[in-house]
């Protein structure tokens, strides 16, 4: 590559979080970049680890990246970017994908030799290697960020149409297949993710604070057992349910849809 880059990773106020496949998690330990108004918010923030947090993909020519849509910041060498759609038929399920999932309906694509870097998130960024889930995980919505570009997109439909009617949710989860490395906005940090491995179980989750589960669970949204059946058109009562046999990674502090929803924006 024929570019150096000066004061980024190198930064004495930047530390690496992670690092798997093509890409990079950094934090910027310190914000300089405040007002005097702001000043004393940014250092009550960092006290409780509220900082801003990049992902980086570098990019060697064989392999690229896919992303969501407004999320890359800056590339730096020989960096393309494309849509990535395949003719018409490709374009209508992106487009049914964007509809039916909180996700954008076109992700570009990245190849090339060269660094990309995506916009500063106050979010939580976590990697997940897709050969320990089996090569098939579903995420809750909203939370894609980036993956290897050979990773297969779809969707998964929920087991019954109770899961999506009494839930109050959609329908269609987004699911990714192959190998290869995913990287997906969290409300919490790796250190206090909770793993739960069922071998022909059922786990039972109070609120949507599952992130990531491994594709050959059957997921429902099914009442406690206690409540009454007015209640359930309420969504009061109800459990989200995984039976079956894989894992389920979960947010134990604040569910995930509810963290989407209200958190900052990337570049406030």
């Amino acid at each position: 590559m024929a570019f150096t880059i000066y004061n980024f990773e190198d930064n004495n106020d930047v530390s690496v979080l992670a690092q798997a496949g093509p890409f990079k998690v950094i934090q910027w330990d310190r914000d300089l970049s405040v007002s005097p108004g702001s000043a004393a918010t940014a250092w009550f923030s960092a006290q409780m680890d509220v900082r801003r947090r990049q992902l980086i993909a570098e990019l060697d020519g064989r392999t690229g990246v896919t992303l969501q849509a407004g999320a890359m910041q800056w590339t730096a060498g020989s960096v393309r970017a494309s849509t990535g759609v395949k003719g018409a038929g490709d374009l209508m399920g992106k487009m049914l994908r964007g509809a039916v999932s909180q996700d954008s309906m076109i992700k570009l694509e990245y190849a090339g030799v060269g660094k990309l870097v995506c916009e500063p998130t106050w979010q939580h960024l976590l990697l997940v290697d897709l050969a320990k889930w089996g090569n098939s995980v579903v995420l809750n919505d909203g939370l894609f960020l980036a993956c290897d570009s050979s990773i297969k997109h779809s969707l998964q439909r929920r087991s019954n149409l109770s899961s999506a009617v009494a839930g109050n949710e959609g329908l269609f989860n987004l699911r990714l297949d192959g190998s290869g490395v995913l990287a997906l906005e969290s409300p919490c940090p790796e250190v206090e993710v909770v793993y739960v491995d069922l071998h022909g179980d059922e786990l039972r989750v109070d609120g949507n604070h599952a992130l990531v589960w491994t594709s050959g669970l059957e997921f429902t949204v099914e009442r406690s057992g206690k409540s009454l059946i007015g209640s359930a058109a309420s969504g009061e009562g109800l459990v989200n349910v995984y039976r079956g046999t894989g894992r389920v990674m979960m947010a134990p502090m604040q569910a995930a849809t509810y963290y989407n929803a209200y958190a900052p924006d990337a570049t406030s």
